[in-house]
């Protein structure tokens, strides 16, 4: 009898509702599995232990990178990429439909 009343531009769903609770449990898991934050959090944590290593560099390595610290420089590069990431990803968060 449903199937009579339906409008002819609607096709017949053979899904079941999804709660309110499912529903943000699964958006929960998409966010936590989210490839940016991944990504954002290696960036943080490589960007400070090399930036790290760029502040206590000696007079040898500074020399060998012709007078710069190179590895100062990286590490603020990467720890600058991974905080875009990660406030890309706390900005623009995944919507599971």
């Amino acid at each position: 009898m449903e199937e009579q009343n339906r409008p002819p531009d609607e096709a017949p769903t053979n899904e079941t509702p999804v709660d309110e609770a499912e529903q943000e449990r699964r958006s929960a898991a998409a966010r936590l599995f989210d490839i940016r934050r991944v990504i954002g959090g290696l960036f943080v944590v490589y960007g400070v232990i090399v930036g790290l290593v760029g502040i206590f560099d000696g007079p040898a390595a500074i020399e060998k990178a012709q007078g710069i610290r190179i590895n100062l420089w990286a590490g603020l590069a990467m720890l600058a990429l991974g905080l875009g990431f990660l406030t890309w990803q706390w900005l623009r968060p995944v919507d599971r439909d």
